[in-house]
């Protein structure tokens, strides 16, 4: 019998497909879950620690989401940039473009 791969969803996108979903998740949740803990063991207010959690664990997801994107749309902008500077070099390899091309970038 073959096992079915069932990955999680999430508006028809598999949530593995998601750049920086796993991380920023496991980074809020453990941040929550510990900001909860040591509000907790200072103060002994059960529910003020829940509010701190959760807190924590909104302010950490959000701005992990947005630095991780941000830093993976700069990067493959980059990428795209890099791969369009090679294949004009394969184009223009080997002919007297090569040197008028790429010594004005």
């Amino acid at each position: 019998m073959e096992e079915e791969n069932r990955e999680t969803e999430l508006m028809g996108r598999k949530l593995s497909e998601i750049p920086c979903f796993r991380n920023t998740f496991l980074y809020s949740i453990s941040s929550g879950l510990g900001a909860g803990i040591v509000h907790f063991l200072a103060t002994s207010n059960v529910r003020r620690s829940g509010h701190v959690a959760m807190a924590s664990y909104g302010c950490v997801t959000l701005s992990y989401w947005v630095y991780c994107r941000y830093n993976f749309s700069q990067q493959k902008f980059k990428m795209a940039q890099l791969q369009s500077a090679l294949q004009k070099q394969a184009v223009y390899e080997g002919t007297d473009m090569e040197n008028t091309v790429f010594r004005e970038a």
